[in-house]
């Protein structure tokens, strides 16, 4: 099983930032694409952003575009999701998972979450 720890979430106001990280958990990161998805209540869960496990191949989603920044520290075993100018539609619980590149499609198991609640 691929687990993860994510965490980093909180309450921003709306041009805010905020730094997600995501921690491998019993294997090693740096084996591995990763991806960032989001699940906003009531809503699917949805890819926003995912990063090769070399870290050169990077694919964002159009509202992330501009906006958040995917990065990953194989040397530590995490991932980043930088989130600059956030806005109330940002609010979601977000999770990371180990994926396929190609595709982003999520292999690995969800972990928690950490929610960000972007308000003023």
């Amino acid at each position: 099983q691929l687990h993860v720890v994510e965490s980093g979430g909180g309450l921003v106001q709306p041009g805010g930032s905020l730094t997600l990280s995501c921690a491998a958990s019993g294997f090693t990161l740096d084996a591995y694409a990763i991806g960032w998805f989001r699940q906003a209540p009531g809503k699917e869960r949805e890819r926003v952003s995912c990063i090769s496990h070399t870290g050169e191949s990077i694919h964002y989603v159009a509202s992330a575009k501009g906006r958040f920044t995917i990065s990953r520290d194989n040397a530590k075993n995490t991932v980043y999701l930088q989130m600059n100018s956030l806005k109330p539609e940002d609010t979601a619980v977000y999770y990371c998972s180990a994926v396929i590149y190609e595709t982003c499609f999520p292999i690995g198991s969800w972990g928690q979450g950490t929610p960000v609640t972007v308000s003023s």
